[in-house]
């Protein structure tokens, strides 16, 4: 009996993370909300009913609301990886959220990045778009990733989870994502909420 529970108190303090892991999933937490709040401040100062687009400040409202969703899961995410015993999550559904949210972020920094590489040789747009806001901003969503990254692949050494959790991940939430991102406009510009793709 003892040695079965002394057994059970090992694993616990393996699946505990370390002080530097701790730190970043509360940063990528904190990163995550930061990021919202300038979402949520879009609709409380009326962002988007004027310029070009002020027809569609509805559907734009609907998908701004939808990103600010996303960054409080990604935050809470965040949390969960580093929390002592998150006993309402199973540690394989969190290694893919946690994967998922790593493999998106660092997607979208990988565009970002071949876009700025056909800025600089000509092959789209011009070098002169590119500026100190966008490369801050680039690199803002680098960390997010690096942060993601390393919640990850802790957690899911930490919880012996199967690799194919992470190759789910990895695969299925950019892929799910651009089918969400690429669904929902289409469907606010049926109602005329957005123009037309």
């Amino acid at each position: 009996m003892s040695s079965v529970a002394t057994t059970t108190a090992r694993s616990d303090v393996r699946a505990q993370p370390g002080v530097v892991v701790t730190g970043i999933g509360v940063l990528t937490a904190l990163w995550c909300a930061g990021f919202a709040v300038f979402n949520i401040a879009f609709e409380f100062t009326d962002h988007f009913e004027s310029g070009p687009y002020a027809d569609y400040a509805g559907g734009f409202a609907v998908m701004d609301w939808f990103v600010v969703a996303l960054k409080i899961v990604g935050a809470a995410v965040a949390l969960l990886a580093v929390a002592k015993r998150p006993r309402f999550v199973a540690p394989s559904k969190l290694a893919v959220v946690l994967w998922g949210a790593f493999a998106t972020l660092a997607l979208y920094v990988a565009g970002s990045l071949v876009e700025a590489v056909g800025m600089l040789t000509g092959l789209m747009g011009s070098a002169d778009d590119i500026d100190a806001a966008g490369v801050a901003y680039v690199c803002l969503f680098l960390v997010a990733a690096t942060g993601f990254g390393v919640l990850a692949v802790s957690y899911s050494r930490r919880h012996q989870v199967r690799r194919s959790r992470a190759v789910l991940g990895v695969l299925g939430a950019p892929a799910l994502l651009g089918l969400i991102l690429l669904a929902v406009p289409t469907l606010l510009a049926a109602f005329g909420l957005m123009p037309a793709l």
